[in-house]
């Protein structure tokens, strides 16, 4: 990583280093309409494609119908590589977002726009209805409740995944596999065929899942006590102990996977390709309480707690360098986006905090919601417009353009909502408490208004 740890310039690019863009992929749809697509890989810096079939410049969003993506067959993708946004700007050239966050832009950009459903505004009754839900609601397109599990003309829902009986906890995709693993507390993962839609596995783990991530071609799931980790490539299985209670949150940096446990303390581990196995490699303390939440971003290690804080920890010498206590309840997701980190708390608020001359981070923006938060996750959609889609206990999740933070549309679910996962091909994935993981396919705008 060719960061100095030592410039004060360090925070300048919170986005995700450059190797953990490695595995993304351009995708192989060579249709003409891609051309007008910024690549994703010149965004993170590392593009080497001579020449790229992408463009290596920004430009307003495409003439309709310009990224339009071709749908899948029985299942939800045809070409399921691996995810092709890293959510970080290009390293020159960014806007200057400082006197932006929270303004609706002009034009084309989301605005104050207008939800509807089936052309009548929806802002008297923002709640599905239980009797749909159910499949008996006896008033039709004449109820006041939603009859639909989304609003918002910029997407839509391409399947959903029945199976797990508790709260889903995790969605994890790994490179070059046709497959996708969601973790819940019914503590088992499931494997799900891409093409068919179909679970092809059930895992039993004897603990329930608390978290669960993919590197390359490895899965790591955190349970109570233990990371197990699977390798997709050659099937082999290895359990990581250490952890004292449950494992909440994992992420992978500076050739180190970092969980954050029960106990406060976050264990980190090196793999040794000779041996096959992944060695205790430090442990990092400061946190009173659980540790929730981690991201990498910048040389820096971000942790989210129950204690309320955000610590960051410097990647190179493991030190905590400085502590974030702006919130007032649970730390529950942070998040790396250009050179500004995001955190969300049960406090209902969203703080955006950008780095100070002195290289400490400070609140640059506050976002106010009606509920508690719980998690956040930052995509691109087909006009490469950044997105923040933020979960609710409230059983929503909002989708965001950003900085501006216009609403583009709610999500719903039959309880809150705690893993979503971003996927190639304008894919993402939710998976909420009644064990339901639903797909969802961004749709180019030209799309959206016709269908």
């Amino acid at each position: 990583m060719d960061v100095d740890s030592g410039s004060k310039r360090v925070f300048q690019r919170l986005g995700g280093p450059v190797e953990n863009s490695k595995n993304y992929h351009h995708g192989n749809n060579s249709n003409s309409g891609q051309i007008q697509k910024v690549c994703y890989h010149w965004r993170a810096g590392n593009c080497n494609r001579h020449p790229c079939p992408y463009l290596h410049r920004e430009l307003p969003p495409p003439p309709n119908g310009s990224s339009k993506r071709g749908g899948g067959g029985g299942g939800f993708t045809d070409d399921y590589s691996s995810s092709s946004s890293s959510f970080s700007g290009p390293r020159s050239s960014r806007p200057n977002y400082s006197n932006t966050w929270g303004r609706a832009h002009g034009g084309g950009g989301g605005g104050n726009r207008t939800l509807t459903r089936n052309n009548k505004p929806t802002e008297k009754v923002s709640k599905v209805c239980n009797f749909w839900i159910q499949g008996n609601c006896g008033y039709g397109e004449k109820c006041r409740y939603l009859h639909s599990w989304s609003t918002g003309d910029n997407f839509s829902m391409v399947a959903q995944l029945e199976g797990h009986q508790k709260v889903v906890s995790g969605i994890a995709l790994p490179s070059d596999s046709n497959s996708l693993y969601t973790g819940s507390k019914d503590e088992t993962v499931r494997v799900w065929d891409c093409t068919s839609g179909q679970c092809k596995a059930v895992i039993q783990l004897g603990g329930e899942v608390g978290c669960m991530i993919n590197e390359g071609h490895w899965v790591f799931v955190g349970i109570p006590n233990a990371v197990k980790a699977w390798n997709t490539l050659t099937n082999s299985e290895l359990s990581l102990t250490g952890p004292v209670g449950q494992v909440y949150a994992m992420v992978v940096g500076n050739d180190l996977l970092f969980a954050g446990t029960q106990d406060g303390s976050i264990l980190a581990w090196k793999f040794n390709a000779a041996t096959n196995t992944f060695e205790p490699a430090a442990s990092l303390t400061g946190h009173t309480h659980g540790v929730v939440s981690l991201v990498v971003g910048a040389n820096r290690l971000y942790s989210g707690s129950m204690d309320c804080s955000i610590r960051v920890w410097n990647l190179e010498t493991l030190q905590c360098v400085q502590t974030l206590k702006e919130h007032s309840s649970v730390v529950m997701s942070v998040l790396c986006w250009d050179q500004f980190l995001l955190s969300c708390s049960l406090d209902k608020t969203i703080k955006v905090w950008v780095a100070t001359e002195s290289g400490n981070l400070e609140v640059t923006y506050t976002h106010n919601e009606d509920h508690g938060l719980l998690t956040l996750c930052g995509m691109h959609d087909l006009e490469s417009k950044p997105i923040l889609l933020c979960s609710c206990n409230d059983n929503t999740v909002r989708l965001y353009d950003l900085p501006s933070f216009s609403e583009r549309g709610k999500i719903y679910a039959k309880q809150e909502v705690r893993a979503i996962q971003m996927g190639p091909g304008g894919l993402f994935f939710t998976g909420d408490g009644a064990g339901q993981v639903k797909v969802w396919r961004w749709l180019a705008e030209s799309t959206a208004t016709t269908r």
